[in-house]
C-alpha cells in the first residue's frame, strides 16, 4: 500500500497536522519512534496558551501564535480536552523590567493581540493578591489560557484514527529513499512504509529526518526545561498564570494553575547538547523554587507530587521552521514555545502548503471533527455517575484513590484510539498515578488490566516501553 501522506512525529504538532489530513480523502499514516504519542516535548512542557505578545512581529510564530490561540478554544471543545481561559501576567519589579512590559504590550499589539494592558503595582495586587509585593506593574494578557498537552495530542492523534489515519509506533525512521512516485521510509527494524508525501514533524529529530533527503539547511538542539508539580491544595493560589520579563533564553520560571487543579512551577532554560536526557537536577529545582518565591508569595514546596524535566526542541534559525526544501516533502521543525499554542494553526499553515504544491485536496463528508471527552465520567454529576455505574459497575470501583479515577475509565481509556500500552500511557489517558502517591498503590491493578486486555503476560506490561518492565517474575502461584 502507499499512502498519501506519512506524518513522523505523534507529538501535538504531528497530531494536529494528522487530524487536519484527515479531514479531506487521504490515506493518512503517522509515525513515531517511541512506544506511545505524547511522549516527547508534548509530555512535559508549561501547558500555557501564549497570548501572542512575546514573539517578534512579522515571524511564523507571531503569526501561528496568535491564529493557534484563537483557534485552541474550539479545537478543545471538539476533541473533549480540558482548557481553561484564566489570562496571564508578566510581572515586573524595576524601572528596566517597565520597558520591558510596555515593549511586549506595543509588540502584542501590533501582533494582533486583543485585550492588552500594562497593569500598575495597585491594579496587579487586586487582580491577584499572591504576586510579590515588590512587583511594580505587569502586562495583563485576558486571552492567555491553559490546557493539558498530553490530552490534546492524545485526542487529536485519536481523532485522526477515527478518522481513518493509522498510527504506526516503534518505528523510529532510519533511512528515507525518494522513488520516483513516492518516498520509501524505512524504521530501524527493518519496517518500511511508501507515502507520496512526508510531513516531518520529528521535533528534535526533526533535523536528522530532513537529512535523509538531503536537506541540512538547518539544526536543531536539545534546551531542557525542570518543572516542579504542586498538590491541588496549592491550585488556587493563583488565578492567571504568572511569568517574570523574558530574557534570550525564554519566558522565565512561571507559576500557573493547571487545568487539573494543581500548581505548576518552572521551567528553567538551559541549552544542552544530547536529546535525551531528561533527569532532573538539584541545581535546576533550586532554582525554579527560589525564582518562584521571588515572584509569587505562598508557594509550599512542602505540597510537591513530583518534579519533572522536559526537552523543547530549539531550531537553528530563531523561528519556526515551516517549509517545503523539496517536491512532497514538508518540514515542520523548531517548534519550540510557543508550539503549543500554535499548533491547530500549524496544521492549516501545513495544509495552505500542500495546497500550493499542487497537491489537490478533496474534502471528505464523513470526516467527525467530535470526539467524546476521557473525563467525561469524572465531571458528571452524582446522579449521571450512578446511572453510568447502573449499566457498567466497573466504573464503581476506584483503582487510582488519590485522583479517584475508576476500573471503568481505565478500560474505556484502554479501548479507545490511541490505544496505551504501558504504565505512563494510561496515567496521560486518566490522571491515574498522577497523585500523591504517583502510583504506589495503583500500578498493579492498572498492570493487571493492561495485561487483560493486550492478551499478554502480566509481567511484559512496562512502565513506557523497551526494557521498563516493572515485574520480573512471580514469587508465588498456584502449580
Amino acid at each position: 500500500m502507499i499512502y498519501d501522506i506519512a506524518v513522523v512525529g505523534a507529538g501535538v504538532v504531528g497530531g494536529m497536522i494528522a487530524r487536519e489530513l484527515s479531514a479531506y480523502k487521504l490515506n493518512l499514516c503517522i509515525l513515531d519512534k517511541a512506544h506511545d504519542v505524547a511522549t516527547g516535548a508534548s509530555s512535559a512542557n508549561s501547558a500555557i496558551v501564549h497570548a501572542g505578545f512575546d514573539a517578534k512581529e512579522g515571524s511564523l510564530k507571531a503569526l501561528l501564535n496568535v491564529r493557534g490561540s484563537e483557534l485552541m478554544a474550539k479545537t478543545c471543545l471538539e476533541l473533549g480536552v480540558k482548557y481553561k481561559n484564566n489570562g496571564s501576567l508578566v510581572i515586573g519589579f524595576t524601572d528596566e523590567d517597565r520597558e520591558t512590559v510596555e515593549q511586549l504590550y506595543r509588540r502584542g499589539v501590533a501582533n494582533g493581540v486583543k485585550g492588552l494592558r500594562v497593569l500598575d503595582a495597585e491594579e496587579l495586587h487586586a487582580l491577584e493578591p499572591n504576586v510579590s509585593k515588590n512587583a511594580t506593574c505587569a502586562l495583563h494578557a485576558p486571552t492567555g489560557s491553559i490546557v493539558c498537552p498530553y490530552e490534546l495530542t492524545i485526542a487529536s492523534v485519536g481523532n485522526a484514527m477515527d478518522n481513518g489515519a493509522e498510527l504506526l509506533l516503534d518505528f523510529a525512521v532510519a533511512e528515507i529513499e525518494d522513488g520516483k512516485d513516492a518516498f520509501t521510509v524505512k524504521a530501524a527494524d527493518g519496517r518500511t512504509v511508501k507515502a507520496r508525501y512526508i510531513i516531518n514533524a520529528a521535533g528534535l529529530y526533526a533535523d536528522a529526518i530532513a537529512a535523509m533527503v538531503g536537506d541540512t539547511s538547518f539544526t536543531v538542539h536539545a534546551r531542557r526545561g525542570e518543572y516542579v508539580l504542586l498538590d491541588k491544595e496549592s491550585g488556587n493560589l493563583v488565578k492567571n498564570t504568572i511569568f517574570r520579563t523574558p530574557s534570550k533564553m525564554g519566558k522565565g520560571i512561571l507559576v500557573s494553575p493547571t487545568v487539573d487543579g494543581n500548581l505548576i512551577t518552572g521551567p528553567t532554560s538551559v541549552d544542552i547538547g544530547e536529546k535525551t536526557n531528561k533527569a532532573t537536577t538539584p541545581e535546576g529545582l533550586a532554582h525554579v523554587m527560589r525564582e518562584t518565591r521571588e515572584n509569587v508569595d505562598g508557594v509550599m514546596y512542602n505540597q510537591t507530587i513530583t518534579s519533572f524535566c522536559g526537552l523543547r526542541a530549539v531550531g537553528s534559525t530563531g523561528d519556526f521552521i515551516i517549509n517545503m526544501p523539496r517536491e512532497r516533502f514538508v518540514n515542520v521543525a523548531g517548534i519550540e514555545s510557543p508550539g503549543l499554542s500554535s499548533a491547530p494553526a500549524i496544521a492549516e499553515y501545513v495544509i495552505g502548503l500542500l495546497k500550493e504544491s499542487g497537491m489537490t485536496l478533496e474534502k471528505d463528508p464523513s470526516f467527525d471533527p467530535i470526539r467524546a471527552p476521557m473525563h467525561a465520567f469524572r465531571e458528571g454529576s452524582l446522579e449521571e455517575k450512578n446511572e453510568i455505574i447502573k449499566k457498567d459497575p466497573a466504573y464503581g470501583r476506584i483503582i487510582c484513590r488519590c485522583e479517584t479515577v475508576t476500573e471503568g475509565e481505565i478500560l474505556a481509556a484502554i479501548r479507545q484510539n490511541p490505544k496505551p500500552r504501558d504504565l505512563d500511557g494510561v496515567k496521560r489517558r486518566t490522571r491515574a498515578q498522577m497523585g500523591r502517591c504517583q502510583g504506589g498503590f495503583c500500578s498493579p491493578y492498572i498492570v493487571e488490566l493492561l495485561a487483560q486486555e493486550m492478551q499478554v503476560p502480566y509481567e511484559s506490561v512496562t512502565k513506557f516501553g523497551g526494557d521498563s518492565y516493572i515485574n520480573v517474575g512471580k514469587t508465588k502461584g498456584v502449580d
